[in-house]
């Protein structure tokens, strides 16, 4: 089959018509317009890391003296100006390439200074005629040198202008800002990294060039993105350093926190790179109306200025929010892929750019930037040389100048006089006709021999590094290392050797909500509150080895519990709300509690405090006991319709000390603030109903009040522990004496008696600060929570105890 032919017809009707072969036609076009989006259009340079759009941007405002510390200027002037000079594609393509420069989300190192709306992560630009723009800090590290013949400069599309063919850059802005861009059959993706260890790992590459990517990863470990975010597992990463292509996730940083009084959430405060809230936010949207999502209830964008960013999802209750966090990487964006293709242009030449690649091509570009602003720095200084040179030697008489200048008929005479009698090059001559007379009358000797060897020092030390390759380098050096300390910033990205996401929801299956099991809820003596997992009650808490806890009470992850206040008010809550701990070998951290009074959704009274947890169960009787001395048992027949109901009716002033679930074979404790400690069987007290006010437990002395309360099994390991304070100073100042005793050492008495002394005072002592009772050793601590170390033998009963060193405000 015969090719297809077309016909051209000439300007002239009378000229000939040439036949073209279409598929000839068409591969010849179809090349040049290649070649253009190659060349020209998409992919970057690998010397400064900029596609000719960004270079002229940056170059244009460099011209036009947009420098940081010069004021914005409307951004439509930048692009009229490039358009006009430099880049005749339209102003939207140069408006577009503007804005990603002045984008902070977007590149590592912003190039422009914007000022206005520049988009977000969501939302576009506005228009080129309502935003400014300048240069950034960074520009001026990209442009400096441009001015002593540092690079070539080319002539733009119509040969009127002149325009760098690369810019100098100081830092390798391919590897710092990255690049993206579509070309045709080609494409190129580079993500960000940090500055200062792009930095480092290029001083490496200049000291050692025959380094390895593997070695470079010591100073470059991964891709550091504008946003944050954390690239867990690093294959992909070291893939795409040894090979130019690889593939890696880019996760979300996100945690698991209480957001409301009963509801845990995942807050998410970095995304992946190029991932905006309001996207992932639709894709949560559809995930949880697909059924892909569970245990979602609310999604909301709290990101601002002043915060930062930050989206709270709220988890249901009764689901693992660690399970949901998981759903989430999986079918939202808050785990994305990125895909790296390093495809620069090296030499005109396309190619595709290991990580060492990328830093040998940066490393060569500085020597010969380097070399070339010192070949011009030298010729510049010769020439000053030269003309201070020529100063020196008609300084000598300055009269002699004068009289050959007035008495001369024109400048060429003149000129040729000046060069006889002084003996100077007709560069010098007219350097010195061209002075003013003000001027050459100033010129001082010392001065011009100072500046004289001024430059010859400066000359030797210039040709010495432009002669010797070691100089020259380490020139380049101290220029990276400059840059370096001009451009360092944290990493914001986190990166993980292996992936750290513990929990899949293929693993979990049906533990996407949290399994109703066994555990024991903990009160602290600050009032926070945790649940442990586990029926075990938890381990006595050992000084220096675990923390202490004030209460405890047994449940289940689905139920509830009591926390009893101060004021005689029971309130309920939910166990799966409390904040998980995990038990360890030398007993609980209780460092991840939470206060009672958020988890609370009632307003807690001020200075009402909780004072005990206890279970719900319906075989737990509850006692407790107040600073008036009034004992009191109640029946755990708790309403099932109210968060909160009073547990004892109190009188003014009184107030709950002690509460605890009771077994009738208990002893309960009374100890008072004159150091009377009474023990009676809880059996004796008949519970009541919650209206009832109580009977009496312990007889008060006048002015006396019960600081302690509980219920104690007497076991043999039951003790009695008790902190005085001094009778002179501000209260909680001074230590007091402390001391302990067995409980089986007080003899039980009738209930409603004073009982017995428990705690003889010294001299300087009037009453007792803290009391505690209990089946184990108690621990004291201060108020920052340190331990004080009690005595290691007991004391007598009714004995004084010993002096300690720290002020103790709890006992438990």
């Amino acid at each position: 089959m015969a090719p297809m032919a077309i016909n051209v017809v000439g300007e002239n009707e009378a000229d000939s018509i040439d036949d073209i072969d279409v598929s000839v036609e068409m591969r010849d076009s179809f090349l040049e317009y290649a070649y253009s989006v190659i060349y020209a259009r998409a992919l970057p340079d690998a010397r400064d890391g900029l596609k000719p759009v960004q270079r002229r941007i940056v170059y244009q405002m460099h011209k036009m003296g947009l420098t940081p510390d010069r004021g914005h200027v409307k951004s439509q002037r930048v692009v009229g100006e490039v358009m006009g000079k430099l880049h005749p594609h339209g102003d939207a393509p140069i408006y577009d390439a503007l804005v990603r420069l002045a984008q902070d989300f977007n590149l590592r190192l912003p190039l422009v200074d914007g000022h206005g709306n520049f988009g977000s992560l969501d939302d576009g630009p506005a228009a080129a005629r309502y935003t400014e723009a300048r240069l950034a800090p960074s520009a001026a590290l990209l442009t400096d040198g441009l001015d002593e013949d540092a690079v070539d400069f080319v002539p733009n599309y119509d040969n009127q202008f002149q325009q760098p063919d690369v810019l100098p850059a100081d830092f390798p802005s391919l590897l710092v800002n990255g690049a993206s861009g579509i070309a045709v059959g080609m494409a190129t993706s580079i993500p960000p990294h940090n500055p200062a260890e792009a930095l480092r790992g290029a001083l490496h590459m200049l000291r050692h060039p025959d380094t390895t990517n593997r070695e470079l990863m010591r100073f470059i470990p991964g891709p550091d993105f504008p946003g944050g975010g954390i690239i867990p597992g690093l294959q992909g990463v070291e893939e795409a350093y040894e090979t130019g292509r690889g593939i890696f996730k880019v996760r979300a940083k996100a945690s698991i926190e209480r957001v409301s009084a009963r509801r845990m959430g995942i807050v998410i405060t970095e995304l992946p790179y190029m991932v905006g809230p309001e996207r992932v936010i639709e894709k949560i949207k559809d995930g949880v109306n697909a059924g892909k999502i569970k245990g979602i209830s609310a999604v909301s964008n709290l990101t601002d200025r002043e915060h930062g960013l930050r989206m709270v999802v709220n988890v249901k209750n009764g689901f693992n929010p660690e399970s949901v966090l998981a759903l989430l990487y999986k079918h939202t964006p808050l785990e994305e892929s990125f895909a790296t293709n390093a495809v620069a242009l090296v030499e005109g030449q396309p190619k595709t750019m290991t990580l060492a690649d990328i830093l040998r091509v940066f490393i060569d570009h500085r020597l010969d930037v380097t070399l070339r602003r010192t070949m011009f720095l030298i010729k510049r200084k010769q020439e000053r040389l030269h003309l201070v040179e020529g100063l020196l030697r008609a300084i000598l008489d300055i009269d002699d100048v004068i009289a050959i200048i007035r008495s001369s008929g024109d400048v060429d005479e003149a000129r040729g006089r000046l060069q006889i009698a002084f003996d100077l090059t007709e560069i010098q001559a007219n350097y010195i006709l061209e002075l003013r007379l003000r001027r050459l009358t100033k010129f001082s000797r010392l001065e011009l021999e100072s500046e004289r060897d001024q430059l010859e020092d400066e000359l030797d030390r210039l040709r010495a590094i432009a002669g010797s390759r070691q100089l020259l380098e380490q020139k380049v050096a101290d220029d990276l290392e400059a840059t370096a300390a001009a451009v360092k910033s944290p990493r914001r990205t986190v990166l993980l050797s292996e992936d750290a996401q513990s929990v899949s929801p293929a693993a979990l299956g049906s533990d996407l909500e949290i399994p109703d099991e066994p555990c024991i809820v903990v009160l602290t003596p600050e009032g926070g509150i945790a649940r442990i997992p586990g029926s075990e009650p938890p381990a006595p808490p050992v000084a220096g080895e675990s923390d202490h806890f004030r209460s405890w009470g047994e449940s289940t992850t689905r139920g509830q519990v009591i926390v009893v206040f101060s004021d005689g008010i029971a309130r309920r809550v939910a166990v799966e709300t409390l904040p998980a701990l995990v038990r360890s070998d030398l007993g609980q951290s209780l460092a991840g509690t939470v206060s009672v009074t958020e988890i609370i959704q009632e307003t807690v009274p001020s200075g009402v405090e909780p004072v005990g947890v206890v279970s719900q169960a319906t075989d737990q009787v509850l006692a407790l006991g107040t600073s008036f001395g009034v004992v009191k048992r109640v029946r755990p027949d708790w309403p099932t319709n109210r968060d909160s109901w009073p547990v004892i009716t109190l009188e003014g002033g009184d107030r709950v000390v002690g509460a605890s679930n009771s077994n009738s074979t208990d002893f309960a404790v009374f100890i008072t603030r004159s150091a009377q400690l009474l023990k009676f069987p809880i059996d004796s007290v008949r519970p009541q109903g919650p209206a009832g006010g109580g009977i009496a437990g312990i007889k008060l002395a006048s002015g006396d009040e019960a600081i302690f309360f509980a219920t104690v099994e007497e076991v043999a390991t039951a003790v009695v522990a008790t902190i005085t304070e001094p009778k002179d100073g501000i209260p909680g100042t001074f230590p007091g004496s402390a001391k302990f005793t067995p409980l089986v050492e007080f003899p039980a008495k009738g209930r409603a008696t004073m009982g017995v002394r428990c705690h003889r005072f010294l001299r300087n002592e009037s009453h007792l600060r803290l009391g505690w009772a209990g089946p184990f050793m108690p621990v004291a601590a201060t108020s920052s929570g340190t331990v004080v170390p009690l005595s290691s033998e007991p004391g007598k009963r009714d004995g004084s105890g010993l002096q300690l060193q720290s002020v103790v405000e709890s006992l438990t």
